[in-house]
């Protein structure tokens, strides 16, 4: 198989995205199975889409029947979708001052992404567009993180830190191929 990037470095962020996505995934669906599907199915029908995400990433880094428009298109509307589900139309009890902040950051989250799927160009973004998902879905997990530390912990808690964290890290990885594919078609 060939891959797309030669840079190491490249590889490497690919390589940490994909690694960290996995073993992300891998515990939330442990935790799945361990709390039960009645209470955890909103977790499962999200680890769909990042599997998906995941699995179209390594279709992308191998070259394997996937175009670069088809891993913008479905990766960004992946993303959109959980970002939908789980900050807007099903999100978890927040501490006061935490929920204006998260409402904000997803609803402009979900804008940046509307928008970056919508663009049929889009090799005219810079990266610091690019970086802004990264950012923004960054900020909302650091937020639904300081929210978590600040309510009474129990089992669910490590489980809940772990699921937050997975989408920032997916986001990293597709912000890095788009760079990347950005930078070769330069």
């Amino acid at each position: 198989m060939e891959v797309r990037f030669k840079k190491k470095s490249d590889i490497f962020n690919i390589a940490v995205t994909g690694l960290a996505g996995v073993l992300s995934v891998g515990i939330m669906l442990y935790g799945v199975g361990h709390f039960g599907l009645k209470n955890s199915w909103p977790e499962l029908v999200l680890n769909l889409f990042y599997i998906a995400c995941l699995a179209m990433m390594w279709l992308y880094f191998f070259q394997y029947r996937i175009t670069t428009q088809q891993f913008n298109y479905w990766c960004t509307l992946c993303l959109g979708i959980t970002v939908l589900l789980r900050d807007v139309l099903f999100p978890p009890p927040l501490a006061a001052f935490v929920l204006l902040g998260c409402r904000f950051l997803s609803v402009l989250l979900l804008l940046v992404l509307l928008y970056f799927y919508a663009r049929k160009d889009w090799e005219s973004f810079s990266k610091r567009n690019l970086w802004m998902i990264c950012i923004i879905d960054m900020l909302l997990a650091g937020l639904y993180h300081l929210d978590i530390l600040l309510e009474p912990t129990d089992e669910y808690t490590a489980y809940m830190l772990t699921e937050i964290w997975i989408r920032p890290t997916i986001t990293y990885g597709l912000v890095a191929c788009f760079i990347q594919e950005k930078n070769n078609q330069s």
